[in-house]
């Protein structure tokens, strides 16, 4: 695929080809070959925009004639097209170390020559992560001539997309490379390769993550604005959670790149966009018919099996996994099912089409937590549950399909989705506590405090963007505009079920919800001089709220003599027993508006300085909805400085930055035991430190982060509870060929590790946490189409505690006697050691 440099000293991305678009044969020809195959890129290296260019923002393409032997080694390349010696020697450089599959004629090994253009863009505002992603529609050609016959060439297309500007320091572009290595048991723990975020879930397997980022606990994802493809994620209106957001049903191998912005910083950034948000991108590298099947503890397998037609993009894939555990400890089994596929096609000459479709279902059981004067007690172990029917089921099915084009210098793109959503959990946090006996109630004894959610929504959107750049007095200028609309329909209800019985006894909640969002914005590139960057915009939303609660009326003053409804959780009655139904309906709306902004300085050397403000916005939980009143919206306001260096020292890439950073919510939300959900708080500021590396070569990539942070209630100045302090993530990955060949082929090794340490969180009650520290481990050997790989999460076996809390329950009293109201310490307990083994089988590709 032809990919774009995203910033000085960073990759400028040629064309790998058979593995970008589709394949055929020149029909100019009559006796062109109808056997050969293209040669295909196994490794390559990127080419790097000359720091002397970075001044004159030339945009350029060179192109090599590269010859490859049967054994798919560069041997020589020319220029064929130059475009000065700084950009022809970076070219060069690049090449000489790419690897391939050697092209085939008749299914045999051929030396060949191939065209290859590397297009230099000139450098964004600021770098981001190695390597790019597209920077510009592009449509172009590569041509593969065997190099002993100089028989007609096949021709090969390409297709890419236009990138999304960077937005300042915080703007984290992150294709996972050779990292795709380090152990992930799924698509959100790659959003640990972005600075200062940790997860946790005390849910279960099949429930989403708790996700922390710069000081924000956004407990299932309400506050980051997750997106797939730019379809949202966070769910609007789910009970359980206002912006919950799984992303369990995206298969790790399909994700192409994940960008993540720390901050309400890009115009583009939407609804619970407070923290930041994060957008993974599909794709799939790998051509031909893969099938990969893994084997470890507890009972763990797992089956993919995922296929890329050779004469296609990444972006046309299909894919599906069958996952099944029996976790470890108590309660923790999973069973879970996934299927995705992506079209991507050619639109006219100018613009291309992509059509997915993704289908998920789990069922999983869940342990939750565990008192730890219990565990110390030996009452309960490590890894034991207090209640077994903890759990829940997911369904989530989805279709979608965006154009993007260009006329001029305009591009643009439209999208369309709709999404299916179901979702049942179940959930103890107190035990035997809350069935406090009430007057109006007949007599019973406390019955337990199990929560039975169950959650039904459709949501359906569209969005779409024009993005036009012109020079002026020799810089390129850009303006977008754009909007997102989505619309959502969500029932919900929560029931109480009694321990001894399983059957609901209260109805908590009972609610439908028709939420819309629409969107509009601007967002301008400004750049008055070579080294100076004005980036902003202003974006504003129109939230519309219509509620009906189904159990309006749960207490009265004084209820009916002839029928007081002693045990009905809605009551069809008001004060002093007057008739009415249970239901009330609530409609309301509000306007948000948010500037942001962001200066860039810069490059000089490779440093590059920046400082960004933006506004963001959480919408209000649909239970806090009433009639024809203000929506209190969380308003969100963030400050950012920071500091860029990128360096290339022969063939290995360095990036490096440092942010400072402080974001004040005037509402925040806190984890609430009784709830079993977040609920509003007062306003919180959060004010840290971002330090983050990333360092590629032709053998390595690694990266590392560092997040300090101190997060205060603005009343009372005491710690926001559940937040880390101190984030430290390292990955590293590194391959290379080994010193033995099998028949004639040489094996390919790697070796991968995620280190992962986590401050104290302070806890309510002027307590705090333990630390965590953890070591995943992999390795693996590959040989023609085959692989093997073992891989170890925990590797030290580290007893520790995922999430830790203080509050209080009663799992003793089982409604005998009154239970104790002295808050303790709770946990969730993190995973022990785990061995996996993994073969992968590859046909027809590579």
């Amino acid at each position: 695929m032809l990919l774009l440099a995203s910033a000085v000293a960073l990759p400028a991305r040629a064309d790998e080809p058979a593995r970008s678009g589709g394949t055929k044969v020149a029909q100019n020809d009559q006796s062109a070959p109808r056997t050969l195959v293209a040669p295909v890129v196994k490794h390559h290296t990127e080419a790097v925009y000359p720091p002397s260019q970075v001044a004159s923002a030339r945009d350029v393409t060179v192109v090599l004639i590269t010859t490859i032997d049967a054994e798919g080694h560069v041997i020589d390349a020319k220029v064929e097209a130059s475009q000065g010696p700084e950009f022809d020697e970076a070219a060069l450089v690049a090449v000489r170390q790419w690897e391939f599959f050697p092209a085939e004629r008749n299914g045999k090994p051929v030396a060949a020559r191939i065209k290859v253009p590397f297009h230099f863009a000139p450098p964004p505002p600021l770098p981001i992560a190695v390597p790019p992603t597209p920077a510009e529609h592009q449509h172009t050609k590569a041509e593969a001539v065997p190099a002993e016959e100089h028989v007609h060439a096949e021709e090969i297309s390409v297709y890419g997309r236009s990138a999304r500007p960077s937005t300042g320091a915080s703007d984290f572009v992150l294709h996972l490379g050779e990292l795709s290595r380090v152990p992930r048991q799924n698509a959100g723990e790659m959003l640990k390769l972005a600075p200062g975020i940790l997860l946790t879930n005390e849910g279960g397997d099949g429930h989403a993550a708790q996700v922390f980022m710069r000081g924000f606990d956004a407990h299932d994802g309400q506050d980051i604005e997750f997106t797939v493809n730019g379809i949202p994620i966070n769910e609007s209106g789910n009970l359980h959670a206002n912006g919950y957001s799984d992303t369990n049903f995206i298969m790790p191998e399909l994700v192409d790149s994940l960008r993540v912005v720390e901050g309400p910083y890009d115009p583009r950034q939407g609804n619970y966009a407070v923290a930041g948000s994060a957008d993974y991108q599909l794709g799939l590298e790998r051509r031909g018919l893969t099938a990969k099947y893994t084997i470890g503890s507890f009972g763990t397998h797992r089956l993919v099996l995922l296929w890329g037609p050779k004469d296609a993009g990444t972006h046309t894939f299909g894919g599906g996994e069958l996952y099944t555990s029996d976790g470890f400890g108590q309660n923790r089994a999973v069973k879970r099912a996934i299927a995705m596929g992506q079209y991507e096609g050619k639109l006219g000459e100018k613009g291309s089409y992509r059509i997915l479709a993704t289908a998920y279902a789990n069922d999983y059981q869940s342990a939750g937590l565990l008192r730890q004067d219990d565990v110390a007690a030996g009452r309960k172990d490590f890894y034991d549950t207090y209640d077994a029917r903890q759990g829940g089921q997911n369904t989530r099915f989805m279709v979608a399909a965006d154009f993007e084009t260009r006329s001029g210098t305009t591009v643009f793109y439209e999208q369309a989705y709709a999404i299916h959503r179901g979702m049942r959990l179940q959930e103890n946090f107190t035990g035997y506590l809350l069935d406090v006996q009430q007057a109006s109630q007949s007599p019973h004894p406390q019955r337990g405090d199990l929560i039975d959610r169950d959650i039904t929504s459709i949501t359906v959107g569209n969005r779409g963007f024009a993005r036009f750049n012109a020079p002026f007095r020799g810089q390129k200028q850009e303006l977008e505009l754009g909007y997102s609309a989505r619309y959502d329909a969500t029932e919900g209800t929560q029931y109480r079920v009694a321990g001894q019985t399983n059957q609901p006894y209260h109805l908590d909640i009972d609610n439908k919800s028709k939420l819309a969002d629409i969107g509009i914005y601007a967002d301008a590139q400004i750049r008055p001089l070579k080294y100076v960057v004005l980036k902003g915009g202003v974006r504003a939303d129109l939230f519309t709220f219509d509620i009906l609660n189904g159990c309006a009326v749960s207490d009265v003053r004084r209820r009916s003599d002839q029928n007081p409804q002693t045990d009905q959780s809605c009551l069809s009655q008001g004060d002093f027993g007057n008739y009415r139904e249970p239901v009330s309906r609530a409609t309301t709306a509000s306007v948000a508006a948010m500037p942001r902004a962001s200066l860039l300085v810069g490059p000089f050397a490779g440093v590059l300085f920046s400082v960004s403000y933006g506004q963001g916005v959480r919408s209000v939980d649909p239970i806090y909805v009433y009639n024809d009143v203000k929506t209190p919206f969380a308003s969100i306001a963030a400050y950012e400085t920071g500091v860029s260096y990128t360096k290339t020292l022969g063939s290995v890439t360095l990036l490096a930055r440092s942010i400072f950073f402080q974001t004040h919510v005037d509402r925040d939300l806190v984890f609430n035991q009784t709830e079993g959900r977040n609920t509003l708080a007062n306003g919180t500021t959060r004010t840290g430190w971002v330090g983050a590396v990333r360092a590629t070569g032709s053998f390595f990539d690694t990266a590392a982060n560092v997040t300090a942070v101190r997060s205060t209630f603005d009343d009372t100045h005491l710690l926001v509870p559940y937040v880390p302090d101190l984030v430290v993530r390292s990955d590293t990955a590194f391959h290379h060929e080994l010193p033995l060949k099998i028949d004639g082929e040489k094996l390919r090794g790697s070796i991968a590790s995620g280190i992962s340490f986590v401050g104290k969180r302070s806890l309510p009650f002027n307590q705090s946490s333990d630390t965590i520290f953890t070591l995943d481990l992999s390795a693996s050997v590959a040989w023609r189409m085959a692989e093997i790989g073992l891989s170890a999460t925990n590797l030290l076996g580290t007893q520790y505690r995922l999430g830790e809390y203080n509050f209080t329950s009663d799992w003793q009293n089982q409604g005998d006697t009154r239970p104790s109201l002295v808050p303790v310490r709770h946990f969730a307990a993190g995973a022990p050691r785990a061995l996996f083994a993994t073969l992968t089988l590859t046909l027809g590709g590579s």
